[in-house]
């Protein structure tokens, strides 16, 4: 092995039905180094770590730890976990109807003998310890997004990890929690634990990464020194090809300059619902990009919720066209011409063991009915075209969606919006974990169906997205809308101070 490495892999191979989604990669970390993992979407990343984690069996290779003179074994997650490998996932994965106690500790008790009085203690000094806001026995559901992702890596830190994998850790974090993890991963860092993090968030790479290995089409492009790889060199090794300069991203200004002018499409007065939300007014014109801002919690995403139906609502009028309509559920939203792509595509968006075909015509399936199928040549036809149109990257349109990476996963949901010809598109959060190229292509797309009139709602937490595809926006904080920004107003700073101080 390489002076200080704790683990190599080398010659790492794995094959799917129609897909290569590793071949002859190698990888090396060192003990003390904090080693970002970077790649586009379906460049092979989660399968790297999932083949060392012992989710998938490699097709060829070895797997070398420290002070093993032999390839070590790794067929299942309990063998990695063994040899001090822990991993916390882009998509949680713990059990929201478990304490955050036995969240933490799962897999590692003594059943009935276990003592919960020592084990509750032991997870509130780690807890605590972390800054993390929750209690032992609360249960993991009444959690947030955040403290849920933060608990998981609480859990993954007790194990006494020789090697720590991050995978999109910070997707669900806001600015306070990832400066919190990024010192407790400098602390680790310290400790001489090796670090393997996983982020499509090139500022945060600089920040705290020590080395970079690039990955692309499921091969190794090379390791680099994070001094020696300057961001506009790593995005284009990611990409294979030079940065677009966004120079046909222009927002849409002129394509419906009447629009102010015109009656909203959508209008919301007063709107609350039971997430929280206190009452709002919202409108969106004939092809409007707007959008809602603020801090992680501060409300974004319970809005366009009790606008859509997804949560109920406790009050207010939402009129479209300036007539009032009932939206109790998502299924009326859908009938007035609302499309919804969520937040949390796991939980809201997939249906995991269906195809790429039938997720991409459940919604219009649902509008038509399930007693007037659509048949197999009219559901190919659709799924062909926006296969096509959003460029999705699939062995075919019968390939189970949970085999796709997260940007293709993401594509098929926004496909499926687009199928049924909304003339409203609330876009929450559509850019989250996937790669640069995939994010500049949807940010195009959302700006040239905005040319053709489409009206869009667009929530992202990078503001420097938001100000390049939106022309309006609600500033949020604390579920409270704050301020409205638009024109010249539309800055960094002034967002920041309104969601600090309000617009006062």
């Amino acid at each position: 092995m390489q002076e200080g490495a704790i683990l190599e892999m080398r010659g790492i191979s794995k094959y799917f039905p129609g897909v290569r989604a590793l071949q002859d990669v190698d990888f090396t970390l060192r003990g003390g180094d904090i080693h970002a993992l970077m790649g586009e979407n379906g460049a092979g990343k989660s399968t790297l770590i999932k083949v060392l984690t012992g989710v998938y069996p490699k097709d060829a290779g070895q797997v070398f730890m420290k002070d093993s003179a032999k390839p070590v074994s790794i067929k299942s997650p309990q063998d990695a976990q063994k040899l001090g490998i822990s991993t916390v996932y882009q998509e949680i994965t713990l059990c929201p109807n478990l304490t955050v106690a036995e969240n933490m500790y799962i897999g590692r008790t003594k059943g009935a003998l276990t003592n919960w009085k020592q084990i509750n203690a032991r997870a509130g000094s780690m807890l605590e310890s972390l800054g993390i806001p929750a209690e032992p026995t609360q249960q993991l559901a009444s959690c947030s997004i955040a403290v849920q992702q933060m608990v998981a890596i609480a859990r993954a830190v007790d194990m006494e990890c020789k090697v720590l994998i991050l995978d999109e850790p910070t997707s669900s974090l806001d600015e306070r929690e990832v400066t919190k993890l990024f010192t407790l991963m400098r602390d680790l860092k310290a400790r001489g634990v090796g670090i393997i993090f996983v982020t499509h968030f090139l500022e945060q790479v600089y920040e705290v990464c020590d080395r970079i290995t690039v990955l692309r089409d499921g091969k190794l492009v090379g390791e680099y020194v994070i001094d020696d790889l300057p961001r506009v060199q790593l995005v284009s090794k990611m990409l294979g090809k030079e940065l677009d300069d966004l120079s046909g991203m222009q927002k849409v200004e002129t394509a419906f300059a009447e629009k102010d002018a015109q009656a909203p499409v959508l209008e919301a007065e007063q709107l609350a619902s039971i997430a929280g939300v206190k009452p709002f007014d919202f409108t969106i014109r004939k092809g409007e990009v707007n959008g809602f801002t603020g801090l992680l919690g501060s409300g974004r995403s319970e809005c366009v919720r009790a606008i859509y139906g997804a949560d109920k609502t406790t009050g207010g009028v939402v009129k479209m066209n300036g007539k009032r309509v009932k939206i109790a559920k998502p299924l009326d939203a859908m009938k007035n011409g609302i499309s919804y792509l969520p937040e949390d595509r796991k939980r809201d968006g997939i249906v995991g063991d269906l195809s790429v075909r039938e997720n991409i015509i459940l919604a219009l399936q649902v509008m038509k009915g399930f007693f007037k199928p659509f048949t197999r040549a009219q559901a190919e036809a659709f799924a062909d075209e926006y296969i096509k149109l959003l460029d999705i990257k699939t062995a075919s349109s019968d390939t189970p969606i949970k085999s796709l990476s997260g940007g293709n996963q993401q594509k098929v949901i926004l496909a499926r919006g687009l199928l049924s010809n909304p003339v409203y598109l609330i876009l929450d959060e559509p850019t989250r974990g996937i790669d640069v190229g995939t994010k500049v292509d949807i940010q195009k797309l959302v700006l040239k169906l905005a040319s053709e009139g489409k009206s869009i709602t667009f929530i992202s937490s990078e503001t420097d997205e938001m100000l390049r595809t939106c022309s309006r926006l609600i500033v949020m904080r604390d579920r409270r809308v704050v301020g409205e920004l638009s024109g010249a107003e539309l800055t960094q700073n002034r967002i920041m101070t309104t969601i600090a101080g309000g617009d006062e």
